[in-house]
């Protein structure tokens, strides 16, 4: 590290009940005299501090006078401290005792002023943003040697030379581990977070993936789009974050306290919604869709528990695994939530529907599937209220004492949102998922709309599934041997593809029908998308983990990954209600109209209109009209999306991800960690 005299700078590893190591980090010195043999392998989550020397004036200026002019280190110096970060001609010629020595580290005195951190604003590091090693300046014993004279020391040497390039600081790489070359304790604990994170991903795969499908042919898509609404408690739980994070009984645990009721009546409101959705359903599609709001009203309460789950999860996530292990939490959400989505999305839509129960289970057709949506929920109800007792019962939490109050916790989340890396972060999420909006939203159900059965739907996601578990847990890998937020980017120009691609797909649908190859089509564009919008999940997650203070982890981890749903979910509505927009369709009414009008479920259709909306296009073919689009609104709003994305992501998101992955983590936390 570059001094005012262009060599090098003292630092003190303070360890506590440790005897602090001196190491030299040579700047201009010879190469081959790097003395880094004996430094400590340094790791961020430990937190180390480095000790900075002060330089006074006992510095032998008759060595220094020979030497460039000094370069400019910005160092903060106390109030009542000497500033003398240059030595005078008049200054004392004695020189300080030469060479090394260990001293016990000294307690702060509460009268002395705290500790000035080295570097820029927020905690950036001066130098290589890429740099695994801080400074942090404390106040040093006056029994230690200063920097001056060992400066001194150094610069008088044979060897010292200012004409060669400065060694590179040792950066430790990341560990490519499997998941059984985990600790024994590390496995056990993985999988019981894929198992509450599986809970959670059962009634979201419903609110955001099989129920949309289900009301698809009562709702129009700006409608669907009021049902999206029931899914932002995930986006909006950093408001009652540090509630969960901060008010708990010390006899169940910090997160037991939490997860073991919201699990209990989560259970209890899928049973209650089991023995009435049907009827809620019919409710919803009545009078043009104006009953979608107190329908949406219900799943929201449903998602909102889910949420609330999530935060004790996410928070317990950070201690149930060791820290060099710690990425693996994202991927056992990746696993868990993925797990769960296709519980009840694919499989749920395959045995929902009828013509896969007719062709693989009855000998007798019917018009209904092996299982009803009641049903389902009446059995995750079950399977919910099963695994809490079995949490309650079998799994002990550690013991802690740390608890702050709530005014304390919305302090520190606050506190976090005043961090400018925060938000930028912040700035990235709720802009970097419009690109991918119509594909996520409405090409699916768009495929639907053109013809595309609700079977050869699940058997598309059903293929899809394994791709999606086994990519996960190799984006957890890649996310530990490479910096996540690079594997980030790759990812989201690969799903800027995808829906490129997907559109392409729509667009092809063949006229007479889904065939063999279409339907290979739509399954290798389907799996292509996920994996790159897995791989985005795993990365992002591993990047929160690594950055987030546990000492406030349940809020930190809940504010990250909160802002990053809100930038998927905001969008939504505006972009289904863009592809109403867009869409041109009128409805012709019947050359010939039907010799026998009681067959018509609706009446004939005489005159043209408009049939853009979904009510409108039941009414037109109800009434034995045809219904002709001239401009689909997908295409338009997709296009619009990928643009927007392509601009954000080259003119703001890549720069932005690249330099937070640089910074040290001690730009992330809210006090010093001598101060806690």
């Amino acid at each position: 590290m570059p001094t005012a005299f262009g060599d090098t700078v003292i630092h003190n590893i303070a360890r506590p009940s440790q005897e602090q190591e001196t190491a030299l980090l040579p700047y201009h010195s010879n190469p081959q005299e790097t003395e880094l043999q004996n430094l400590p392998h340094i790791t961020e989550q430990l937190e180390e501090q480095f000790v900075f020397g002060e330089i006074d004036q006992g510095t032998n200026t008759e060595q220094l006078e020979a030497r460039p002019p000094p370069l400019n280190l910005d160092i903060q110096h106390s109030s009542n401290e000497v500033d003398n970060s240059l030595p005078s001609p008049s200054s004392s010629s004695t020189s300080s005792q030469m060479g090394r020595k260990s001293e016990k580290p000294r307690r702060q005195n509460s009268d002395r002023p705290p500790s000035t951190s080295i570097g820029g604003q927020n905690g950036h590091a001066s130098g290589s943003m890429d740099s695994h090693l801080e400074s942090r300046r404390k106040h040093p014993s006056l029994e230690s040697p200063t920097a001056a004279s060992q400066t001194a020391h150094l610069i008088s040497r044979d060897s010292f030379s200012l004409d060669e390039k400065p060694p590179l600081t040792p950066v430790s790489k990341g560990t490519d581990t499997s998941f059984f070359d985990l600790p024994r304790q590390d496995r056990r604990n993985f999988l019981l977070l894929v198992l509450l994170y599986f809970l959670q991903g059962i009634p979201m795969g419903l609110a955001t993936g099989s129920v949309p499908f289900l009301l698809k042919s009562h709702l129009s898509y700006g409608q669907i789009g009021v049902f999206s609404l029931a899914s932002y408690p995930y986006s909006l739980k950093l408001l009652w974050s540090p509630i969960v994070d901060a008010v708990w009984s010390p006899k169940l645990g910090r997160r037991k306290s939490w997860i073991l009721p919201i699990q209990t009546f989560s259970g209890l409101g899928m049973i209650y919604l089991g023995g009435r959705i049907k009827d809620m359903m019919i409710s919803a599609g009545a009078n043009d869709g104006s009953g979608v709001w107190s329908f949406t009203g219900w799943w929201f309460f449903l998602v909102f528990l889910c949420a609330t789950q999530d935060i004790a999860v996410d928070g317990w996530a950070l201690t149930l695994l060791s820290l060099p292990n710690i990425s693996y939490a994202s991927t056992a959400q990746t696993v868990g939530l993925t797990a769960g989505h296709f519980l009840s999305y694919t499989v749920f839509l395959a045995f929902n529907s009828p013509e896969f129960a007719n062709r693989w289970f009855r000998s007798t057709p019917s018009e209904v599937g092996v299982m009803t949506l009641g049903g389902y929920l009446t059995f995750a109800g079950w399977a919910y209220l099963i695994v809490t007792v079995g949490l309650a019962m079998l799994k002990r939490e550690e013991k802690t004492k740390e608890k702050d109050s709530v005014m304390e916790v919305y302090r520190s989340m606050i506190g976090i949102l005043k961090l400018k890396n925060v938000q930028s972060i912040i700035i990235v999420h709720l802009i970097a998922k419009i690109g991918f909006q119509a594909n996520d939203g409405v090409t699916n159900l768009k495929l639907l709309d053109k013809g595309f059965s609700q079977e050869d739907l699940a058997l598309t996601v059903l293929i899809d599934f394994p791709f999606e578990i086994s990519l996960g847990y190799y984006a957890g890998r890649w996310s530990t041997a490479y910096p996540a937020m690079h594997v980030w980017c790759w990812a989201f120009i690969g799903r800027l593809f995808a829906a490129v691609i997907a559109q392409g797909v729509v667009m092809i649908f063949p006229k007479d029908g889904v065939q063999t190859w279409y339907l290979l089509t739509v399954i290798a564009s389907h799996i292509f998308s996920t994996f790159t919008n897995t791989v985005m999940f795993v990365a992002i997650s591993a990047f929160h983990a690594k950055i987030s203070d546990p000492l406030i982890g349940g809020t930190y981890m809940t504010l990250l990954a909160t802002v990053s749903n809100l930038g998927g979910t905001f969008p939504r509505i505006f972009t289904l209600k863009l592809v109403d927009y867009f869409t041109i369709a009128t409805c012709h009414p019947p050359l010939e109209p039907p010799k026998d009008l009681s067959t018509l479920k609706g009446d004939l259709i005489t005159t043209p209109f408009s049939c853009a909306l979904e009510a409108q296009k039941h009414r037109c073919l109800d009434g034995a009209g045809t219904c002709d689009i001239s401009r689909d609104g997908y295409y338009i709003t997709n296009v619009i999306c990928v643009v927007v994305g392509v601009v954000t992501f080259w003119g703001y998101i890549r720069p932005a991800a690249l330099k937070l992955q640089g910074l040290p983590l001690r730009a992330w936390r809210l006090v010093d960690p001598d101060t806690r």
